[in-house]
């Protein structure tokens, strides 16, 4: 059973036999969200963190991208598995596999926008048919015997909102805990989130519900949860190229206090060390391309990162990669 509850001493985020008071959890993202990313993110204090989405076709798990995905030996934490498909027996199939390979939590995705998932009736699509939902979860949950978690929009379109409806469908099927993004899939990323609306949903259910979209500080995050009363919030996109944030949210979330962004000469060892792991985890090859995207990110908030950017997308190895990351922070230190 998943629950949020308080004690004396502190408050504490359930999902299932796994307890904790990080009410912040790492949002699953395609491309970002690797095992590598995830550790990261946890040795900075986040507890909670989704992979990136899997597919349930398992015809396609021979691919680097989905064996890389499926790998979950060396998680630093909670292994806590996103799954997309349509067919409820394949991702019930899929949610069994994943297990056996030491998935913790299995999440099915009913909100990823992107055009190759809804066009194969998957991810927010699948909102369009509350039937099929009700198929999908309710497999999955008597699939596993781990816990289920379903992340959704808010519907397909404005005309469309129907995720309090889904909600309850999920709830009925035995989901422990509930992902909102506060937006239709007509939105994509555009427009703003209706922290209203996912208000509603969480009115309309027991189980735990978390509010998702635009949370890009710590500020962010409590106004959110005022407005919406979940029970915590899931960090996207603000997090990449800053794997500190979600812990240095939720930090501010228990004792109000805000952190600052790492030093220079701090984010020159975190890069050292993500950098390794990504060479590690994906090899030479990938891991030099993987480490452009990643690094990059964080090189663009850093003032006179973009120069050192270009010639980091140039270095062709680990040792060069290292040496671009030692001059930013000797040129910081001369500034």
């Amino acid at each position: 059973m998943i629950r949020s509850f308080r004690s004396s001493l502190i408050a504490m985020f359930s999902i299932g036999p796994y307890s904790h008071p990080d009410r912040v959890i790492v949002a699953p993202m395609a491309g970002v969200t690797d095992q590598p990313f995830r550790n990261l993110c946890r040795r900075f204090g986040s507890y909670w963190a989704v992979s990136e989405m899997v597919t349930s076709d398992r015809g396609l798990w021979h691919t680097s991208k989905s064996r890389h995905r499926l790998d979950h030996s060396a998680e630093e934490g909670i292994s806590w598995v996103q799954l997309a498909g349509s067919e409820p027996n394949q991702l019930a199939d899929a949610a069994r596999a994943n297990v056996e390979l030491g998935a913790q939590i299995i999440d099915i995705n009913m909100g990823c926008p992107a055009k190759k998932v809804c066009n194969k009736a998957a991810g927010s699509a699948l909102l369009r048919d509350t039937k099929l939902v009700g198929k999908i979860v309710t497999a999955v949950v008597e699939a596993v015997s781990v816990p289920v978690t379903l992340k959704i929009r808010l519907g397909w379109s404005r005309e469309e909102v129907n995720a309090s409806e889904v909600a309850r469908i999920a709830e009925n099927a035995g989901v422990k805990l509930l992902t909102v993004h506060g937006r239709t899939r007509a939105c994509k990323f555009g427009g703003d989130v209706d922290y209203e609306a996912i208000a509603q949903v969480k009115q309309s259910v027991t189980i735990p519900v978390i509010a998702n979209g635009d949370i890009t500080c710590a500020r962010a995050a409590q106004r959110v949860l005022a407005v919406t009363g979940c029970d915590g919030v899931m960090i996207g996109r603000a997090a990449q190229g800053k794997p500190w944030l979600p812990a240095n949210i939720d930090r501010f979330l228990r004792d109000g206090q805000l952190r600052k962004d790492p030093e220079v000469a701090e984010i020159q060892i975190i890069l050292r060390d993500h950098i390794s792991a990504l060479h590690d985890f994906y090899g030479d090859y990938l891991g030099v391309r993987i480490a452009r995207k990643h690094v990059g990110w964080t090189l663009d908030k850093i003032p006179g990162g973009t120069r050192l950017k270009r010639a980091f997308n140039l270095a062709e190895n680990s040792s060069l990669q290292f040496q671009i990351i030692d001059e930013m922070c000797e040129l910081t230190l001369a500034a």
